[in-house]
């Protein structure tokens, strides 16, 4: 009996798997700003390295046949087309990146005119997805991080707008990388940018096509983001956030705050206090944007040294007490507790507490609480 339900079980199990619907894949056609590079290339990483990253496995398998130095002219003459199109089934989605090497008028085995010959290769990639009963996305081309005197410059022009237009004309789902990225490196401005491609002086490397690693989850969280806005239904399979990038009003934004954002050095705002709500010994506080105007908390950090305290009191707002480093004991509500580097203690109104140090290191503190606004 116990075999025959055993036997039955299995079977079911069996049959369950088979009926399960396998991922769907993703593939990618596009160039060396998403192509896959080995560890000897290290630190250049193209997008579609990264892409995998922002999907669940279970619903989205991405296969990268992206390959460096191409145009959508090229990566068909030489096969790489051919061989994705064996692969492709139904369900499954084509990302479609070219653009930077059809720009290249010098070489006849990948330019492609901007208006007539580069759409018209696109869409053998739009056809071949609609034949396979896959779902084609095109994708404009990544910017290239070329600043003068501060102000980016569009370096793909007639080349983005061709995809945008095809993508309207064949009513197919369009992820406008040349603007997300264009607004992106804007907002970053044209230093900090650098740390995003391959600048790299250890190899002598000032690139600014190609990405590190940090680059490379950038842009795929671009890409993904943008695919989220033509297909609603993938957000419940990306898992990670994609709140990357900025809006293309980041500087316009920044220029109308009514307060600037900043940043403070604790060693030019240090104070020396007795330990607060009649503790005992010496403290030092660094009280962090406390002129800052209209901020809603107070956030501060206290050093208590050897013997010192914060005195017990009652709370009529929240506060955040979080131990950077150091050991202490604290009291809440009338029970005593050791505290160490890693803790975090949220006291509520109504309740009373109290801190001291132990040991012979310092009991480092980090504390936020509701600032009472005027």
């Amino acid at each position: 009996m116990m075999l025959r339900w055993l036997a039955t079980v299995s079977l079911l199990v069996c049959c369950a798997s088979a009926h399960a619907a396998p991922p769907r894949q993703v593939f990618i056609a596009g160039d060396s700003t998403a192509s896959h590079y080995g560890p000897e290339r290290a630190p250049r990483e193209g997008w579609g390295q990264q892409l995998q990253s922002f999907l669940d496995e279970d619903a989205y398998v991405v296969r990268n046949h992206a390959q460096s130095g191409r145009s959508s002219r090229s990566f068909v003459a030489e096969g790489w087309f051919d061989g994705m199109a064996k692969e492709m089934r139904a369900g499954d989605v084509l990302l479609i990146q070219f653009g930077h090497n059809d720009e290249k008028i010098e070489d006849p085995t990948r330019y492609n005119e901007p208006q007539r010959a580069f759409p018209a290769w696109l869409m053998r990639y739009v056809e071949l997805a609609r034949s396979k009963g896959a779902t084609p996305v095109l994708v404009t081309p990544v910017a290239r991080r070329k600043f003068d005197r501060g102000q980016l410059l569009d370096t793909h022009g007639l080349y983005a707008q061709a995809v945008r237009d095809l993508a309207q004309r064949e009513q197919v789902g369009l992820v406008d990388l040349t603007t997300l990225s264009m607004d992106w490196l804007r907002a970053a401005g044209d230093d900090a940018s650098k740390a995003y491609f391959m600048h790299v002086p250890a190899q002598d490397q000032q690139d600014d096509t190609h990405f590190q690693q940090r680059g490379a989850v950038m842009v795929a969280c671009l890409v993904v983001a943008g695919w989220k806005q033509v297909d609603p239904s993938l957000a419940a399979h990306v898992k990670r956030d994609t709140d990357c990038g900025a809006p293309g009003t980041a500087l316009s934004d920044r220029k109308a705050q009514a307060h600037p954002s900043l940043i403070v050095h604790e060693r030019e705002i240090a104070i020396e206090q007795p330990g607060p709500h009649g503790g005992a010994g010496s403290t030092t506080a660094y009280p962090f944007f406390k002129q800052a105007p209209a901020l809603g908390f107070e956030f501060r950090k206290r050093v208590l040294h050897r013997g010192a305290g914060i005195g017990l009191h009652q709370h009529h707002k929240d506060e955040i007490y979080y131990v950077l480093s150091g050991r202490g004991i604290y009291e809440l509500d009338g029970i005593a507790r050791e505290v160490r580097a890693g803790d975090a203690m949220l006291t509520r109104p109504g309740s009373t507490h109290a801190i001291r140090q132990e040991g012979e290191d310092d009991l480092v503190l980090l504390i936020m609480y509701g600032r009472k606004q005027e």
